[in-house]
């Protein structure tokens, strides 16, 4: 007979208790008790044998009464099992019987609060601590921003805007000079569409998600909740996600709309279903009960190619049927030449720079998201993850929206690319930090378990850098439509 190597029992306190009888032909038998509701609307205590039709005892073998006597829960020594004993050594190709007996008693706890052992927290001074920390560093970056806008700017517009002479004007400098360049359609412009719409299509997860669990209709004793809506609504985002590509395509000039619809309905889902299902083939190769059954498979891909890639095909048909959005300015038939930039404006140093602060408004929470993920505890402070969430969007526009400034002001207006990858580098922090907790939080040796991590974690962090690389990408192109529609150009 094959056993597990582990056997979880999950139960409330205080209102489990564990008895053994004798079951002649097999050892011990299972009685069992079922909460009903009784008239009064409370929970009450009822003895049931329904579980005993249901529960097959069977042996494969030949049965010996001689050895019905346990050794390690006797019941005739009258020894309640309150814990876990040490383990018990087991020969190779040893047989041995196994049985559990469960009774459930009535409690004082009311149905309604059976998860608050679980659900209270019992130190909210370090989520508070996140928020204030997350807090400081976004009024810093406001500051900025408002400092940017309401003085630099307004000074920029009123003098590019007082010019009179033909002289005056060819003496502009800053990030004016740059206006018969700044709406240049980039490198690879259908690769950001592709990446823009998938952006917006977590985005949209993640808020719907975001706003269902702080309402509570995802409670945690239902197992598998968050997940199944997360991977639905995921699917039914996207006919968002075609109609942001398709509408951005647009305006740079594109016709195969119907390329750019399917790309963004396949690339992000291929990449992630590629890396989960090596690390499924490893967790099937390990025989564990774990590894997701070719059924479920099988529905993931009907719900990715029978109605993810529809809704983003009828998103993408809306989205270039509306009007192309115009530019402020005119674009320049000829590139101009960008001039040799500073050391502090290398594209590289930039976005990295770019990248902390997001991350850095984050990162508490994070250590508990990964806690309840990796340890087995509960996580259902959604409250406190929607602020962070919140901190988090305003953190990456603002950042980017300061950086693609000094960018425009050092007449490099190459920013499509950079304001994308300046917030969506605080993925690559994410999982630098992931790995900092996998040396330092857990004990994992084995080399499949170490995968599976990392595996994971790779997915979560490219997830974390296309939603963070959008959410910066939309807040430059407000910024730049915004200060170039406000100033006169000739």
């Amino acid at each position: 007979m094959s056993i597990p190597s582990r056997t979880f029992l999950s139960t409330t306190p205080k209102t489990l208790t564990c008895n053994l009888k004798p079951f002649a032909g097999f050892g011990y038998s299972r009685t069992f008790s079922r909460l009903v509701e009784g008239k009064d609307g409370q929970r009450k205590n009822r003895k049931s044998d329904d579980c005993k039709k249901s529960v097959k005892h069977e042996y494969e073998g030949k049965w010996n009464d001689a050895k019905i006597r346990l050794t390690t829960c006797d019941p005739h020594s009258k020894h309640t099992v309150v814990n876990s004993n040490s383990p018990q050594e087991v020969a190779e190709k040893q047989e041995i019987v196994f049985t559990y007996d469960v009774e459930f008693q009535e409690s004082d706890v009311k149905w309604a609060s059976r998860w608050d052992a679980y659900l209270l927290m019992s130190d909210d001074q370090i989520h508070w601590f996140s928020i204030v920390n997350s807090l400081i560093i976004v009024l810093f970056l406001s500051g900025m921003v408002a400092m940017i806008m309401l003085r630099t700017l307004y000074r920029d517009i009123s003098k590019y805007n007082e010019l009179e002479t033909q002289e005056e004007a060819q003496e502009e400098t800053g990030w004016k000079l740059v206006h018969g360049d700044v709406f240049r359609a980039p490198n690879n412009s259908e690769l950001l569409c592709v990446y823009v719409g998938t952006g917006v299509q977590l985005f949209g997860m993640i808020l719907v998600t975001m706003i269902f669990a702080v309402l509570g209709f995802l409670s945690p004793s239902n197992r598998g909740g968050l997940m199944t809506a997360m991977l639905l609504l995921f699917v039914f985002m996207g006919i968002f996600a075609g109609y942001a590509s398709v509408r951005l395509y647009k305006m740079f000039k594109g016709t195969e709309w119907k390329k750019i619809a399917f790309r963004t309905a396949v690339m992000f889902p291929a990449t992630v279903s590629a890396i989960f299902i090596v690390l499924n083939t490893l967790i099937w190769g390990q025989k564990s009960s774990g590894a997701v059954p070719f059924g479920t498979m099988f529905a993931l891909v009907f719900l990715w190619f029978g109605i993810s890639v529809p809704l983003v095909f009828v998103g993408g048909y809306v989205g270039f049927r509306k009007p192309a959005l115009e530019d402020p300015v005119k674009t320049n038939k000829i590139p101009r030449q960008i001039p040799e930039q500073a050391w502090y404006m290398n594209p590289v140093f930039s976005i990295l720079i770019g990248g902390i602060l997001p991350f850095g408004a984050v990162f508490i929470e994070l250590f508990f998201i990964l806690t309840s993920i990796w340890l087995n505890q509960f996580y259902y402070i959604f409250g406190f993850l929607f602020l962070v969430f919140i901190i988090l969007i305003i953190t990456c526009a603002e950042i980017t929206i300061v950086l693609c400034y000094f960018q425009l002001c050092s007449e490099d207006y190459l920013w499509w690319w950079r304001s994308y990858l300046t917030s969506g580098s605080s993925a690559l922090y994410l999982f630098l930090y992931a790995t900092f907790y996998f040396f330092t939080k857990l004990e994992i040796t084995k080399l499949v378990s170490a995968l599976l991590y990392f595996g994971y974690m790779l997915i979560a962090s490219y997830a974390f850098f296309v939603v963070t690389g959008t959410i910066g990408f939309y807040a430059c192109f407000w910024f730049t439509r915004l200060i170039y529609s406000s100033v006169k150009i000739d």
